[in-house]
């Protein structure tokens, strides 16, 4: 009897225990991730960036949410908001409740398709599916119909009355720290809400830094963004894989960017110009898939230097 079920039985269990992990520990496992870009003007004292996304938040996240307070003692200079806020029609409360203490700094923000969409429940295989079909997002697909929708006009109300830049398919300044910060930000390339036309141009001459803010990383906008010579682009989205392989990395990205660049610092090229591009891993997941491997929740401390 050993013979025939033990090898099943084990694959089993290694296989439970793995969810066990990945659902009830490392999806609450929250962390710091610290990077340093060298993208200011000679001379400059170092500005120190939070960037915070996709935290798909749902109502009755206590941890997450004192996580996200704990966040201000960090006192960053900027934070910056890269989109998907929510998993849960009912999180708004709370989320803006987490948010509260980072909203006393100075920020910036851009939606993601999950600010304004509930989530579908779907069978986490079509990811790969999807990968392999090079079929992304709503990108050649119909809009997205049937879906539940958020309540994001409450998140972008708390947003602008804290003084925070709207940066939906526009542009925006802040002096911060005595450096002039130009911003140039887009609606969710992965929903087929960014129009880099409105805001296209390039850097903006007497600014001190400017920075491209987008919330999912597709190819189309890293281009743009690079080739129009910005020197920094911040994105979320990936979850950095959500699920990886250790030792190897992320499977995917949802979205057309490389697996190799799902999270963390890299660099991108087009039109003869090499942009930084920092990709969050987020803090949250999808309601209906709430787990995470070789792959902790995380906000970023950016902490931005004068160039070489």
């Amino acid at each position: 009897m050993r013979a025939r079920y033990g090898v099943p039985l084990g694959i089993t269990a290694l296989g439970a225990a793995g969810l066990a992990y990945a659902a009830g520990f490392e999806a609450r496992s929250f962390r710091l991730r610290r990077v340093t870009v060298p993208v200011l003007p000679r001379g400059a004292h170092p500005l120190r960036v939070l960037q915070v996304s996709d935290i798909h938040m749902v109502s009755g996240q206590r941890k997450k949410q004192r996580w996200l307070r704990s966040l201000a003692g960090l006192r960053p200079d900027l934070v910056v908001n890269t989109g998907d806020n929510l998993s849960d029609p009912e999180g708004v409360p709370e989320l803006l409740d987490a948010l509260g203490p980072l909203l006393e700094f100075p920020g910036v923000y851009v939606f993601g398709s999950n600010d304004y969409y509930g989530p579908k429940l779907r069978n986490p295989a079509r990811y790969l599916f999807e990968k392999l079909q090079g079929r992304h997002g709503l990108n050649g697909n119909a809009p997205a119909v049937g879906v539940v929708h958020n309540p994001w006009e409450g998140i972008r109300d708390a947003f602008d009355t804290a003084g925070w830049l709207d940066l939906t398919n526009t542009r925006g300044r802040l002096k911060v720290e005595g450096l002039e910060l130009a911003f140039t930000g887009l609606d969710d390339p992965h929903i087929k809400r960014d129009r880099y036309e409105k805001v296209a141009g390039g850097p903006e001459a007497d600014a001190d830094l400017s920075v491209g803010v987008v919330h999912a990383p597709y190819l189309r906008s890293l281009d743009a963004f690079t080739a129009d010579g910005y020197p920094l682009v911040l994105a979320g989205h990936t979850h950095g894989g959500q699920l990886c392989v250790p030792f190897y990395g992320a499977l995917v990205t949802n979205c057309d960017l490389d697996t190799d660049r799902a999270k963390g610092l890299s660099t991108h090229r087009a039109g003869g110009h090499t942009a930084y591009l920092h990709v969050s891993a987020g803090c949250g997941t999808n309601r209906y898939t709430p787990v995470r491997f070789a792959c902790p929740p995380e906000a970023t401390l950016l902490t931005l230097t004068p160039r070489d």
